[in-house]
């Protein structure tokens, strides 16, 4: 019998307004069947008879687009059958403006200790552009009521390299971000996603992007000033004070097993990774069903499992230990891709310590470019 995972995903795919740059499995909320949406939700989870996580992630879309009742149903549901004492790490994402005094109220009362706040910018022209519904405002309004209300592990995704963005408001920015004196940053830079607003308008060449110098020349300043700061850059998009660190998200960089719950959500279960199905309606038939909503599973091979250890791992400023991966695939590290590894330290993209393989600054801007080095045919 092999070990049961320690972490779980949840799916809230309802949001109040859809971002340019989103592609994630969301749907904008009104006129959609919510309630009977929570109860397959609960239903699927329950079919995983879960009763010990570590870490339980509630994502989105936007979960705090839901009412205050519903949000209180859906954390006390998924409450129910866990033994909260072994649960570290409880996070919810949440919208700037979403968080009404009576959510507020209802995520005090409940296991939930971290909360994740999108805020993406604080340049109120920058929000409109990129279709967020907040205000710069609003932002420091939500995050007093969450300090207010004792959660004092809060974190904040911001996107930088914005179409028409420019250093000095990526300066701006950072300055205002480490004025709100909380433990942990995402920062991402954009990404043009298919099927998004900006995706379209950037074929239709209506889209004007920093250049690839002026993105690196962000990346490098960010990192920098917030480790003048005080955080430390654990992982390619995320900073932390020090015990802060997401550990919901070193779980996917362990390369780890997790429960995917939701529609459109994934998850990797006894060497199997599946994504639900993405459509509300096929999602409420399918648990409705089966109990499960699991359309795509994609059993790997011991050397996408590799592959994948390798690259998650490059992700994290630990790196990979190259102890670990011998012991978890029998291999020999130095045989299968010493020459790779070679090849990469000597164009500065990776360094080798003890036994430690990492990425230098330059490979953590090129990451793609480094991982795939690592895809061997087979």
């Amino acid at each position: 019998m092999s070990k049961k995972p320690t972490s779980a995903y949840v799916h809230i795919p309802f949001c109040t307004q859809i971002c340019y740059y989103c592609d994630f499995s969301k749907v904008f909320i009104k006129n959609q069947p919510v309630d009977a949406y929570l109860e397959k939700l609960i239903q699927e989870f329950h079919q995983y008879d879960i009763k010990k996580l570590r870490t339980l992630y509630i994502g989105g879309g936007t979960p705090t687009a839901i009412t205050a009742e519903q949000l209180a149903y859906l954390l006390s549901q998924l409450e129910a059958n866990l033994d909260l004492e072994t649960l570290e790490e409880f996070t919810i994402e949440a919208n700037p403006g979403d968080l009404t005094p009576d959510k507020i109220e209802v995520l005090k009362h409940s296991a939930l200790n971290r909360v994740s706040l999108g805020v993406q910018t604080f340049d109120d022209k920058e929000l409109k552009r990129i279709g967020r519904s907040h205000t710069e405002a609003q932002i420091y309004e939500s995050l007093a009521a969450l300090k207010e209300a004792d959660f004092d592990n809060i974190s904040i995704d911001l996107i930088y390299a914005l179409p028409g963005q420019t250093m000095e408001q990526v300066r701006t920015n950072v300055a205002k971000a480490l004025a709100l004196d909380i433990p942990h940053m995402s920062l991402y830079s954009l990404i043009l996603e298919q099927h998004t607003v900006f995706m379209n308008r950037m074929r239709r060449g209506r889209l004007s992007l920093p250049t690839e110098d002026l993105e690196a020349e962000m990346f490098n300043y960010i990192i920098a000033e917030l480790e003048k700061n005080g955080f430390e850059h654990y992982e390619i998009s995320n900073f932390s004070k020090p015990g802060f660190e997401s550990q919901h998200n070193l779980v996917y960089w362990d390369n780890a097993e997790y429960y995917g719950v939701g529609a459109g959500a994934s998850g990797y279960l006894d060497g199997v990774r599946y994504r639900n199905c993405g459509p509300i309606q096929h999602y409420l038939r399918a648990v409705e069903e089966t109990g499960h909503a699991r359309l795509h599973e994609e059993h790997l091979t011991r050397q996408e499992q590799m592959e994948e250890e390798i690259f998650l791992g490059l992700r994290k400023k630990t790196g990979l230990s190259i102890t670990r991966f011998e012991e978890k695939f029998a291999e020999d590290f130095q045989l299968r891709y010493g020459s790779i590894v070679q090849e990469l330290v000597r164009n500065g993209l990776l360094q080798v310590t003890g036994d430690q393989l990492r990425m230098t600054k330059r490979g953590l801007f090129l990451g793609d470019t480094v991982a795939e080095k690592f895809i061997l045919d087979e």
